[in-house]
Order: C-alpha cells, then structure tokens, then sequence
C-alpha cells in the first residue's frame, strides 16, 4: 500500500509548471476566439444572411479542418522530437488572423478567415498534448489535462462575458468586438514562445516518419478502439453555434446571445479539473461513460424546452458532459500510445474526432433546417446512446494507467 499516491495524484502543487503555462496560453487564445465566436453565428444569420445549413457547413468544415491538420503535426512533433515550436506556429497563425474577421463583409471572408484561424487550432493542438504528457507522471494525466482544460474553459466564458459587455455599451457594433478580440490572441503567442520551456528530449535511433502502416500497427487495439468509440460520440456533439441559435429561438435578445457560452463554458471550467482528478481514482471507461449520459440529458433537454429556463438547464447539462468527456479522452489516449509516437496518436484522433465534427456540424444544420431543432438534438442523442453501447461492447479500450 502507497498512502501518499492519491494525494499526489490530486495536488494541484504537483501538476508541471509547463501544464499551468500552456493552460494560460489557451485560455487567452479562448479568450480572443470566443468573443469572436460567440457573435458569429447571430452575425452570419442576422446580418450576413446565412441559412442553418450554411451555418452548419462552416462551422463542421472549420472544425474538421483544424482536426485534418493535426494528424500531420503530430506526427511532425514526433519525427522532430520537438513539441513547443510547432504548437507556438498554429497560435501564432491564430493570432494573426484574428484582425480579418472585423474586416470580412461577406460570408465568403468569414469562411477563409475561419479556415486559417483553425489550421492554427489544428497545428497546435497536437503537438501541445503531447507536449504535456511529455511532461506530467503517468499518475498525474488526468489531472493535467482536467487543469489545462479549466483554464483554457475559463478563457471561453470570460470572452463571451467581454463580449456581452462590449456589444451592450456598443449598441451591437459587431466590428469593435472583433477588433477588442485581437488582443489576447497576441498575448497567447508571446507566452508561448518566450515562456514555456520544452524538456530536453531522450537520446532516439533516427526517426521513422510516423505516418505508416507500421505506427498504426504500433499504437495497438486498445488506442483504436478508444477512436472508433471517439468517432462515434463526436458525431454527437455538433457545434456549440447551435446551442446559441436554439437560446436565440427560444427568445433571447442578439446582444445577450454571448450568454450561452458564459453559462456552458463556466460549468465547464468548474468541473474540468474535478473530473480530471476522478479520472485518475476511478475507471475512467465508466466516468466516460457518466459523461455520455449526461450528453443524451442535454440533447433532450434541448429538444422539448420551450422556456429561456429549460433552456438554460440544457446548456449546463452540456458543459457538465464536456468536463466529464473531453480532457477524459486526451487521458485515455496519453495512457495507450506508446511515447514516440504520441504525438501521432494525438494527431490521428483529433483528425478522427475532426471528420465526425464535420459530419455532426453539416448533418445537424440540415436537420435543423428540415425538422427544427427537435431532430437536430434528438438525433445527437441516439449518436451519445449509440457511442456508449459500442464503449461497453468494446471492452478493450485503456481503464487507467498502472
């Protein structure tokens, strides 16, 4: 018996440097990408006259993008042996296209401005998770990545709440919200590159370019069924723009709209890093599978309010889901890819969950637009019963780390 393994296991003092470095880096980017984000669904609809389908579009082409790109900057992060240079390079693309989106007057900028500000996301991200399980004790994983995520999450409400504020003493100047948000994706670059340190890597053989047939083969039955039970649940969980266009619906006035990533992302923040820490005492198949449970509440919820209340009470069942499922995954896939080829593994999940994202974005605009909202949760619903169903059939995906 090892008395002093949980308390490590969930002191916050034991958590790298690096981890509480790059949560700040997130959640600035967060926080310059959700003020913009939280606006531009009202925007393209009311005022650049967009359908559901075209918002749908957008949004899963935007995230399948960024999800597209990571598989090959992961498996970069891997062959160079190097994490921080290529994740600083996709916030920096970030940072740099978030002046073109006060600029755009049509839908076609917006598109081009939201396809280059996710090929940063997607240049980041991998390299950045497995920057942090680099760092972080097998012991620590999901508290890591529960922590990163709370503040990366606290960073997605405090910029919808900035953007509440500025559109209110703006009387609803879309353009000065976008311009505000230039700000702290700056900021996010800079501490990256002049702030997080990377760890000396182990002396390798010469690398093999992970991308083959015999990597695959490498990541093992456990890391692919944890993807195929990935695809399955994100094709669940369509974009957040619609959680905003059914409070929309239900009656809230534009300026306000912003409000429902505040609330979402705020139960979100609050419970990230809780879940992180069960996650690393319990079965982490069954806090998954308590997180999909939450995701079908969610979806019917959604489905049948009619209320701002109900409403309401939706979109803290999503974020709750999200805490209990997002940072969870990036756990279960540090504890099955062996650790030259993380970055890969991280890659090819994030480019998996990316595809699922466009299906779900694209499908539930069309549904939206055919049935209402109605079809469009409920379907997300059978998805989330369905990505459980094939978690417990499937039984060989990765428990916890020994």
């Amino acid at each position: 018996m090892e008395p002093k393994a949980v308390p490590e296991a969930t002191s916050v003092r034991n958590v790298p440097r690096a981890v509480w470095i790059l949560g700040f880096v997130s959640m600035l980017m967060d926080v310059s990408s959700e003020m913009i984000h939280a606006l531009l669904p009202v925007y393209l609809v009311t005022v650049l006259g967009a359908s559901m389908s075209t918002v749908g579009i957008i949004e899963g082409m935007a995230e399948a993008t960024a999800s597209i790109v990571k598989i090959g900057s992961g498996a970069l992060s891997d062959w160079f042996g190097k994490r921080k240079w290529l994740a600083a390079a996709g916030y920096g693309l970030a940072a740099f296209t978030k002046p073109v989106f006060p600029l755009a007057t049509s839908v076609g900028l917006i598109v081009a401005a939201r396809f280059v500000d996710r090929i940063g996301k997607g240049i980041r991200g991998a390299p950045r998770d497995a920057l942090i399980t680099d760092v972080t004790p097998s012991h620590l994983r999901g508290t890591a990545f529960g922590l990163r995520q709370s503040l990366d999450t606290i960073g997605a409400f405090v910029g919808p709440l900035l953007a509440i504020a500025l559109m209110w003493a703006s009387s609803d100047d879309f353009a000065l919200v976008f311009w505000f948000a230039v700000v702290p994706g700056f900021l996010s670059f800079g501490l990256i590159a002049f702030v997080v340190r990377e760890p000396d890597a182990p002396p390798r053989a010469a690398p093999r370019w992970p991308l083959s047939v015999e990597s695959a083969k490498l990541l093992g039955g456990a890391y692919w069924k944890l993807v195929l039970v990935a695809f399955v649940f994100t094709l669940a969980r369509f974009s957040e723009a619609f959680l905003i266009l059914r409070a929309q619906q239900a009656g809230l006035p534009i300026g306000w709209t912003p409000l429902v990533l505040v609330v979402m992302n705020i139960v979100y923040a609050l419970t990230a890093y809780p879940a992180g820490i069960l996650a690393d005492r319990l079965d982490r198949r069954n806090i998954l599978l308590f997180g999909l449970l939450l995701l079908v509440a969610a979806d019917i919820v959604l489905a049948f309010s009619g209320t701002l209340a109900m409403i309401g009470l939706g979109v803290v069942l999503w974020g709750l889901h999200m805490a209990f499922t997002q940072g969870l995954l990036s756990a279960m896939v540090a504890d099955a890819a062996p650790a030259h080829l993380r970055g890969t593994a991280f890659g090819a999940y994030h480019f998996v969950s990316g595809v699922a994202m466009l299906i779900a974005s694209t499908a539930a605009g069309f549904l939206w637009d055919a049935g209402g909202p109605q079809m469009t949760f409920l379907a997300g619903a059978g998805c989330a019963v369905l990505s459980g169903g094939l978690l417990i059939a499937l039984g060989g995906t990765p428990r916890r780390k020994a």
